[in-house]
């Protein structure tokens, strides 16, 4: 699985749409929306901050791990 659909998967199981995980993580809509799109990718400092924002691990937002 790669990061865009972590992302997302994470994203919807808590019920979140972009605006509201934007609010909550301080990273913009259209970022998010770009990155579920897999037409961008995050920075390092954008992951940790959804790392944290999820309760899991980088290696696991970026598909290397399952």
């Amino acid at each position: 699985m790669t990061f865009k659909d972590r992302l997302k998967e994470l994203r919807l199981q808590l019920n979140l749409s972009q605006m509201e995980l934007s609010k909550a993580t301080g990273i913009s809509q259209s970022a998010i929306a770009k990155w579920e799109l897999g037409k961008t990718e995050p920075s390092a400092s954008a992951i940790i901050i959804l790392a944290n924002f999820f309760g899991e691990s980088a290696d696991y937002l970026l598909g290397l791990i399952d």
